[in-house]
């Protein structure tokens, strides 16, 4: 059973920056596509970002595109998204996942994925 916890959430001011790390235990994510979602207040669980398990295929929302970046290092057992340049749309709980196919499909669809983490909060204020 593959457990996926969050980091590194937490107040930002706008136009500052948060790298959020997703360590994995109980197996390794050699194999696993994993993925970011945030939701904010009132809306629904979106898709931010994607990795495929062998890091060729990467996808972004067009809202994080140029700002976000996914990585991975299979070594640690871990993921990460560097936000940079965060405005207060950013708000919201972001969770990472895995799914076990080891893809990232373009549209990044919550339903692909099987394992998540309880959640980080990140709030963009001045």
């Amino acid at each position: 059973q593959l457990l996926l916890v969050e980091s590194g959430g937490g107040l930002v001011q706008p136009g500052g920056s948060l790298r959020l790390s997703c360590a994995a235990s109980g197996d390794t994510l050699d194999y696993y596509g994993i993925g970011w979602f945030r939701q904010a207040p009132g809306k629904e669980r979106e898709g931010v970002s994607c990795i495929s398990s062998s890091g060729g295929s990467r996808n972004y929302a067009d809202s994080v595109k140029g700002r976000f970046t996914i990585s991975r290092d299979n070594g640690k057992n871990t993921f990460y998204l560097q936000m940079n340049s965060l405005q207060p749309g950013g708000t919201a709980v972001y969770y990472c996942a895995a799914e076990s196919l080891g893809g990232c499909q373009r549209r990044i669809n919550m339903q692909h994925f099987d394992y998540w983490g309880q959640g980080t909060q990140v709030t963009v204020s001045s």
